[in-house]
Formats: structure tokens, sequence, C-alpha cells
């Protein structure tokens, strides 16, 4: 298990925590003076009232919550979002409303899920030319549609 300090920034804060034992994520949840209103469409940072040491070689990724997408149409615009180790800021969660009817945010909402994960760095290496594959450059839909092409 990693240990990460957490601080709490405003006297609302919720630290966050696993809701079940084989949880791969820690709940987030928001840090508000008032109810915010969301409406269709729109995006808002939400403030948590939390700041994080993550340890170096790890990051903190920060995901939506699917009870919120699957009721609400609530989504993160840059999901998932990045705590860096070297990051001691307030951690905030940029919300979007995918719905077709304001939501309204309250105080200790639980508004996205924190998963804490390992960091591989790469080096780089510049080269003329990339070893073939058998995908080579084939990008978005290469493969066909989901029950529209066979497999080769």
């Amino acid at each position: 298990m990693t240990e990460i300090s957490v601080q709490r920034l405003r006297e609302n804060a919720r630290i966050p925590r696993y809701m079940t034992r084989h949880a791969a994520g820690m709940d987030l949840y928001a840090a508000l003076d008032s109810p915010v209103e969301l409406d269709p469409g729109e995006r808002m940072l939400i403030p948590t009232g939390i700041a994080l040491a993550i340890p170096d070689g790890f990051e903190g990724q920060v995901r939506p919550r699917s009870g919120l997408a699957l009721r609400q149409g609530i989504g993160m615009v840059n999901a998932p979002g990045t705590i860096d180790a070297d990051y001691r800021g307030e951690v905030g969660v940029l919300l979007i409303n995918h719905g077709l009817e304001k939501v309204v945010l309250s105080d200790g909402d639980r508004i996205a899920q924190l998963v804490i994960a390992p960091v591989v760095r790469a080096v780089l290496t510049e080269t003329d030319q990339l070893p073939e594959t058998e995908r080579g450059a084939g990008g978005f839909g290469h493969t066909g549609i989901a029950g529209t092409k066979e497999p080769s």
C-alpha cells in the first residue's frame, strides 16, 4: 500500500476514501460554499478542498463517476485528469453537463474518483523510420464498425 499525505484546504473538505474493499478509486467530494447549477452543455471547475503529496513514481488519475454519467449526464471534460507527483495545489474536477436538464451540485456530493497509479517515464529516440507492424498506420475505425467487418 502507498501512503499519501492529504491536506484540507477548506474547512468543509472531505478526505477521499474507498467505498468498498476492492474499489480501484477513492471518491472525491465537492467542497462548495453554496450549491452550484450546471446547465446543459456547461462546464465548471469544482473544488475538492484538498491537496495531495503524491509520491514520485505515481500519479493521481481523476476519473468520472459512472452513476453521475448514467443518471444525470455529468462527465469530465478532461477524463482522466492527471495529478502529477510534484503538484501541491487544490485538486479540482472539471465537470460538464452532457444531459438535457440543469444539475445542482452541493457541498459533499461525490463528483469523481481518484485512482493512484504508477508512472513509467520513457526516453524518446528520434528515428527516420519505425518498425513495421500488421496494423501499420491504420487509425480511427480502421478495423470497421462493430458487427460490420469480419476480422481477417
